[in-house]
């Protein structure tokens, strides 16, 4: 099978010579993909022999096709619809969960330490649940600015049937009719919402505790690699100063050719021993550093993601109390007479400009916790592939 991006144009050798050209030789801008290239060839290869590799390729394809079948039908009336922006959106973050699992698949091969494997592996798994909260607070802040838009017609209505002659008759009914419309919209915070963001939380607390625990025992690995590592040179010195004492004592008791041969004899296995206590040392240091970094980088990631978490309760709260003010006037105005309408009015055009600070605030801060929890897999995958391991070094 070939690579999905593997065709090239067939035609004039790649130039273009259309009626707008000014100059013979201007080369036409698209890019050109070959399918003889180096990079591809070798892609297509690697497919034919890892069946692994040619259902990832199947997949990469049916993805690329779609969202390719999707933005054509944007372009043939030059506009994309937010639809079509979502399947891209969506495509991307696949593709991109599909390259974390393969990595992690490979890494797994190698990987020593099972249990580092299965940190970074639930760290994964609770980003992925942390970006499923970031949906379902960009829905619930939808429609929160649903809310506003109709609170912003009730006003506007509300200057309408002021100005109405016919008022008196009507008693503001258009204007209750738009406050109903807003209080059935009721709390834009479903229970749903509050259930997920505890179960969240809790995670994500949970995985910060693992991380320190985790985190405490490598720096206790690193204090006593340092003493193993003393250890093991004081070792080799007493062994080598034992050595010579016994070349010594051979010197003395024996002629000068015997002399020379447990010289010879002492000093190559004991350089080499000298030499490979420190590679030895030093490997293992290098492997629980870099342990180290990996759970390092995820516990930065899951405290932002954690201080992130609190700014949005904040806002959250602050919503909720705006809204219910909002909602208990728009009630007031309905069950009352024509007075309390003007009364409620007011009350809401108070409350309404804080209450769409708090939403933009609020919205702010989840495009910011998205992008923190995003870039924080990015580092972790960084890490995993820069990660150094025992069987690698062997």
């Amino acid at each position: 099978m070939g690579s999905p991006f593997s065709k090239t144009r067939s035609g004039d050798g790649g130039t273009s010579s259309g009626s707008g050209s000014s100059g013979g030789g201007s080369t036409n801008p698209t890019t050109h993909l070959n399918s003889n290239s180096p990079d591809l060839t070798s892609y297509e290869a690697a497919c034919q022999l890892d069946p692994d590799l040619q259902s990832f390729d199947a997949t990469l394809k049916q993805r690329t096709s779609h969202v390719i079948s999707t933005l054509a039908v944007g372009v043939e009336v030059r506009s994309l619809s937010l639809d079509s922006l979502r399947e891209v959106t969506e495509c991307l973050l696949e593709m991109n969960q599909e390259v974390v699992n393969v990595i992690l698949d490979c890494k797994k091969d190698i990987w020593n330490n099972k249990d580092l494997f299965d940190l970074v592996q639930d760290y994964f798994e609770s980003s992925l649940l942390t970006l499923d909260f970031c949906t379902s607070l960009e829905k619930c802040l939808k429609r929160a600015r649903d809310s506003q838009l109709i609170v912003q017609v009730a006003l506007q209505q509300f200057e309408r049937d002021l100005n109405d002659e016919g008022r008196k008759n009507s008693c503001f009914s258009r204007t209750v009719q738009e406050l109903r419309n807003f209080k059935a919209k009721g709390d834009p915070f479903t229970d749903e919402f509050f259930e997920l963001f505890k179960s969240v939380h809790k995670q994500q607390m949970l995985m910060l505790r693992k991380l320190e625990t985790k985190k405490g025992k490598l720096d206790k690995k690193l204090k006593s690699i340092k003493s193993w590592r003393r250890v093991s040179n004081v070792i080799f010195a007493v062994t080598f100063a034992a050595v010579l004492i016994c070349s010594v004592v051979a010197a003395a008791i024996a002629a000068p050719p015997v002399v020379t041969a447990l010289a010879a004899a002492a000093a190559v296995p004991l350089g080499s021993m000298g030499k490979w206590f420190n590679s030895l040392w030093k490997k293992y240091e290098t492997e629980v550093r870099g342990e180290r970094e990996i759970i390092s980088s995820m516990q930065i990631g899951t405290y932002i993601a954690i201080k992130d978490f609190d700014n949005i309760r904040v806002l959250v709260d602050k919503l909720e109390i705006e809204m219910e003010s909002l909602l208990l006037n728009a009630d007031f105005a309905i069950r009352e007479e024509e007075e309390a309408v003007v009364l409620a009015i007011d009350e809401i055009k108070k409350k309404l400009s804080g209450f769409m600070q708090t939403i933009d605030d609020l919205g702010e801060h989840a495009d910011k916790f998205s992008r923190d929890i995003r870039r924080a897999r990015t580092v972790i995958l960084q890490r995993i592939i820069r990660h150094p391991t025992i069987n690698n070094n062997n």
